[in-house]
């Protein structure tokens, strides 16, 4: 026997609870990896989309890093869209208290999430400006994907076996009949389009403004029954990971989600990003812009696809390439698929601020020192007329007021989205 082979038999055993211990810690620690693709085709120039992979819970530290993808789908012009790309992200961090360790990182975002957008709409509509924009904003943060997400830009999750699923809420007023009450129980009204001889004509729309979506950032002109308040959904991968498809309604008109999964399926991030724009073009021509990321969260030894060949290979060799490359797919599909399911963490989609900011931050009015808005992040100096999260309350001496504190503006903010200041206005 050689001498390496006597050194093995010499290595010391290793406990099997050891070895599991060890594999649960790795599988915790070890983070994805994340290739993306974006295509795009313009037709009237008010689409746009974020990509930042090097985003830090911890400033300085890389091993807290994140990645976000977002696209934001601007109409009646491109500033609100803009606004959202370069404001937003920040105004979601700022939201969550610092020191956070990572669970309680993820456990905050989804509420910092709501806040962020709203603070993001607040700051566009102080600048006095009308266009509007949706939102599909995407925080990956090593198994855990949040979505965040007004108006009907889409993303979808596809895992092994090819089962898609849907990580959005389409706000359009024509198919989703609780935005249509809400809109109108908050003073809006919902109808069609009306042309000469008083035949209804196109989509359901809220109206002043004949927006067809029920929530947005931006759009001062419309009414502030369009809120700006996003369905927040989180999910966990199993170590296979998945695949985002991450898109505009220029995609979703023209593509189930479905046919948007088959049109990429196994390709690269790059090149299936292209394929979905083509597909959607293919299929209904360039009717609207038209923006898509391909985002493949992989586990590190995931096996990557073969280069294309460059020469041709007669009909005996591309027979045995293809058999023996359809064999080791199927290897690796079969070895992954076994590995578990998607987790919901959360999700919720209410546009009540108050349901969505919670009530389990305590705030003591009593303290003589200035409480910070949950949305804002402003000081303010407490009061007689103190808001949480609900109707106004007044201070008590004995008892510590229940939920986030919110600052002037951003009540007055919560009670245009909720109908109040219409109501008090009569």
């Amino acid at each position: 026997m050689s001498q390496a082979g006597i050194s093995r038999m010499k290595a010391p055993l290793v406990p099997l609870g050891t070895l599991i211990g060890l594999e649960i810690r790795k599988e915790t620690v070890e983070k994805p990896l994340i290739k993306y693709g974006n295509a795009a085709l313009a037709k009237k120039g008010e689409d746009y989309f974020l990509v930042k992979l090097d985003c830090e819970r911890v400033p300085g530290d890389p091993s807290s890093s994140f990645s976000v993808f977002a696209i934001f789908d601007g109409h009646n012009g491109i500033s609100a869209a803009i606004f959202a790309k370069e404001n937003l992200l920040n105004n979601v961090v700022n939201a969550i208290p610092n020191g956070c360790t990572r669970d309680k990182w993820l456990q905050a975002l989804p509420r910092a999430l709501v806040a962020g957008f709203v603070k993001t709409d607040i700051e566009f509509q102080q600048k006095g400006e009308t266009s509007g924009t949706t939102v599909t904003f995407v925080v990956i943060d090593g198994w855990t994907i949040t979505v965040a997400s007004v108006g009907d830009s889409r993303c979808i999750l596809e895992t092994q076996g090819g089962v898609v699923s849907l990580l959005t809420v389409d706000h359009r007023l024509e198919e989703n009949v609780e935005e249509r009450e809400r809109v109108t129980a908050s003073g809006g009204e919902v109808g069609r389009l009306n042309v000469f001889g008083g035949n209804e004509v196109g989509p359901l729309r809220c109206w002043p403004g004949g927006l067809c979506l029920s929530r947005s950032i931006g759009d001062t002109d419309v009414g502030e029954f369009i809120v700006p308040i996003p369905h927040v959904k989180q999910v966990k991968l199993s170590s296979a990971g998945g695949r985002l498809i991450i898109a505009s309604d220029g995609i979703w008109d023209a593509l189930s989600s479905e046919q948007a999964s088959k049109a990429c399926r196994g390709l690269p991030a790059e090149l299936a990003a292209k394929l979905v724009v083509k597909e959607a073009l293919r299929s209904r021509g360039l009717k609207d812009d038209t923006t898509c990321l391909v985002v493949d969260i992989t586990p590190s030894d995931y096996p990557a696809l073969p280069p294309t060949p460059r020469r041709k290979q007669n009909k005996l060799t591309s027979l045995i390439f293809g058999k023996k490359l359809h064999k080791s797919i199927n290897q690796s599909n079969n070895k992954l698929s076994a590995v578990g399911a998607v987790e919901e963490l959360f999700e919720e989609g209410s546009a009540m601020l108050a349901e969505r900011l919670g009530k389990d931050t305590p705030v003591d009015a009593n303290s003589g020192g200035p409480l910070r808005c949950a949305v804002c992040q402003a000081d303010e100096q407490p009061s007689d007329d103190l808001s949480i999260n609900s109707d106004p309350l007044f201070s008590s001496a004995t008892q510590p007021l229940e939920g986030p504190f919110l600052c002037t503006v951003c009540r007055k903010k919560r009670d245009a989205m909720e109908g109040k200041r219409r109501q008090n206005a009569k």
